[in-house]
C-alpha cells in the first residue's frame, strides 16, 4: 500500500473531506495533515497552484480534488468497476465540484457584495444542481448514485449537503436543501448513519 499524506484545512467539510472519508471507510492508512487558516499562506507556497488539498503518494505530490477522490475510491473499492457506472459516478462528482467552483469566489467577498453574490446562487444555480442530483438519485434507485452501492459520489454529495445545511455560509438558508430537494437530506442521513462514517466523526468528538 502506498504511503499517503493528505493536506487540507482543519475542518469537517470542504474538498478534502470526501477523500478523508473514503480512505477511512476503506481502512487505508494515511497522514491526515490539517492546518489552520492562519497557516495557509505558508502551506500554499508548497503547492503547485497555491491551492489545497494536495495528496502525496509515496512522496510525489498530486493535485485536483476529484482525481484524488477517484484514486481513493479505487484503493478502497468505493469507485465502480463497471465503466458506465464509473461514468455516472464521475458525472455526479463533477456537478458538485462545479457548484463549489461557483461558490468559491464568494468566500473572498464581504458585506453586500457577498450577500448579492450568494443570493444570486440561491436563486439561480444552486437549486438547479440540487434538483438534478435528486433526480439522478431517484433514477438510480433512491439509495446511491452509482453502482447500486456506496461510492465516492455519495461521499461527495454527503459532504456538500452537510455543508449547505450547516448554517456556516452567510446568506445561504440552512433549509434550502429541504425546500428544494429533500431526498438529498434523506440520503445525507443514511450516509451519516453508516457505522464507518459514525466512527470517523466519533474519533474527533472524543478528543
Amino acid at each position: 500500500m502506498p504511503q499517503l499524506k493528505l493536506t487540507y484545512f482543519d475542518m469537517h467539510g470542504g474538498r478534502a473531506e470526501p477523500v478523508r472519508l473514503a480512505l477511512h471507510i476503506g481502512g487505508v492508512s494515511f497522514e491526515d495533515h490539517r492546518f489552520t487558516h492562519g497557516q495557509f499562506a505558508e502551506i500554499r507556497k508548497t503547492t503547485p497552484f497555491g491551492q489545497v488539498p494536495v495528496l502525496e503518494v509515496d512522496g510525489v505530490q498530486v493535485t485536483q480534488t476529484d482525481s484524488m477522490l477517484r484514486y481513493a475510491g479505487r484503493l478502497t473499492g468505493l469507485y465502480p468497476d463497471d465503466t458506465y457506472q464509473a461514468l455516472l459516478c464521475d458525472e455526479v462528482m463533477f456537478v458538485v465540484e462545479e457548484a463549489g467552483i461557483k461558490m468559491g469566489p464568494t468566500f473572498r467577498m464581504t458585506g453586500d457584495e457577498q450577500k448579492e453574490a450568494r443570493l444570486a446562487l440561491v436563486n439561480g444555480s444552486i437549486p438547479v444542481y440540487l434538483r438534478w442530483l435528486a433526480q439522478q438519485l431517484a433514477m438510480h434507485g433512491g439509495a446511491f448514485f452509482a453502482g447500486g452501492s456506496l461510492s465516492v459520489a455519495d461521499l461527495k454529495v454527503f459532504v456538500d449537503i452537510r455543508g449547505l445545511n450547516s448554517g456556516r455560509f452567510d446568506h445561504i438558508p440552512s433549509n434550502l436543501v429541504e425546500q428544494v430537494a429533500p431526498s438529498l437530506n434523506a440520503h445525507m442521513e443514511r450516509i451519516a448513519h453508516l457505522p464507518a462514517v459514525q466512527a470517523y466523526y466519533a474519533k474527533f468528538s472524543a478528543k
